[in-house]
């Protein structure tokens, strides 16, 4: 098990800590999900993503590098950028993980994968896993700006999908309009040694502390893949419906051909995103069934809804099914009924 630099600052604060990805996390402090959900889309929240990885690649091959192993395209932005794209297996296009991209400066590169997928990726592009010498701070919610601001203006300034190196609280920090709720924000990669500095200062200046579970219906409600659930084994950028993270113009990148092969023949299936009535949620492995009965798939992800007050899920179904159609869940045993609906779920608050 290994521990975030802010475990201190959790355990201070009384957070119900639990394994993920081989760490020990937040999965909610003393106000609980629901509060922290409603607190990022209406406020600030301060999430610890100190589990995700970080790889730096770096030097003179550092951009070929990627491009030959990523599926997007990194000439399509410049230094000082950020990009999400994807790492396909090199035999069946299946989504070894899905990342963001922080090009530091010319010849630095931040790879951000998933917390279990690190060493993965490290073995596929290479570069050196920095994950132990830094926390993430992920700051997040229509007053993330503000709050940020209240700590470090130039931090505040950082668009979205832009990163900097600035000095937050003393430390040299960098910083990325990155995140995973839907809503606006930033996050912060500080060394060891800052990091209860700059989450204690956030919290002063108003961002309300949130764990994974917040983080997890933030994510879901904004349509965002959960790599396990949305991606993973046997699963596609385009079964995920993420085909515009694919460069089809470069002359390669791993599993370019058999990503193309099922391009060619088409998908045998699709994600999409269901609305469901009432609080009883279809969970991951839920069967999905037409109106006529006929199984046509299975929930990857499912859960209440706090700023809806219903449940919503997103399941791969088959791709004949459209928006409105309506479809039914199989519930231990009890069928559930809902309606096939674009996402997101719940669009960015102003």
């Amino acid at each position: 098990m290994r521990f975030s630099p802010l475990d201190a600052q959790h355990r201070l604060l009384g957070a119900k800590m639990v394994p993920f990805g081989g760490w020990d996390m937040p999965l909610a402090y003393s106000s609980g999900t629901l509060a922290e959900h409603a607190a990022c889309r209406t406020g600030a929240v301060v999430f610890d993503v100190s589990h995700l990885g970080t790889v730096r690649v770096e030097g003179p091959t550092a951009f070929d590098q990627l491009q030959t192993c990523l599926t997007n395209d990194l000439s399509r932005i410049t230094p000082g950028r950020a990009q999400y794209t994807h790492l396909l297996d090199k035999d069946d296009a299946s989504v070894l993980d899905d990342i963001i991209v922080w090009w530091v400066s010319d010849q630095v590169f931040d790879v951000m994968p998933n917390a279990s997928n690190t060493d993965r990726v490290v073995a596929a592009i290479g570069g050196t896993d920095t994950t132990a010498t830094r926390a993430v701070i992920a700051v997040q919610g229509p007053g993330a700006r503000s709050a940020v601001a209240r700590v470090c203006p130039d931090a505040a300034a950082v668009r979205r999908f832009t990163v900097e190196e600035i000095q937050v609280c003393g430390f040299s920090c960098v910083v990325a309009g990155t995140g995973y709720t839907g809503e606006d924000g930033v996050e912060i990669a500080v060394p060891n040694d800052g990091a209860a500095v700059v989450w204690n200062a956030l919290c002063e200046a108003g961002a309300i502390p949130a764990g994974l579970g917040a983080r997890d219906t933030l994510r879901l409600e904004a349509g965002l893949p959960l790599h396990g659930h949305e991606l993973g084994e046997g699963i596609s950028s385009l079964q995920a419906g993420l085909e515009w993270v694919v460069a089809w113009n470069k002359p390669d990148f791993y599993g370019k051909t058999a990503l193309t092969n099922e391009k060619n023949r088409g998908v045998d299936r699709r994600l999409v995103g269901i609305s469901i009535p009432g609080r009883r949620p279809a969970r991951d492995g839920t069967r999905v069934l037409d109106a006529a009965g006929n199984e046509i798939g299975f929930v990857s992800s499912g859960n209440f809804s706090p700023t809806l007050g219903h449940c919503v899920a997103m399941a791969f179904v088959k791709p004949t099914t459209t928006v409105g159609d309506s479809v039914s869940m199989d519930v231990r045993g009890n069928l559930i009924g809902g309606v096939v609906v674009a996402t997101p779920f719940v669009a960015k608050q102003k």
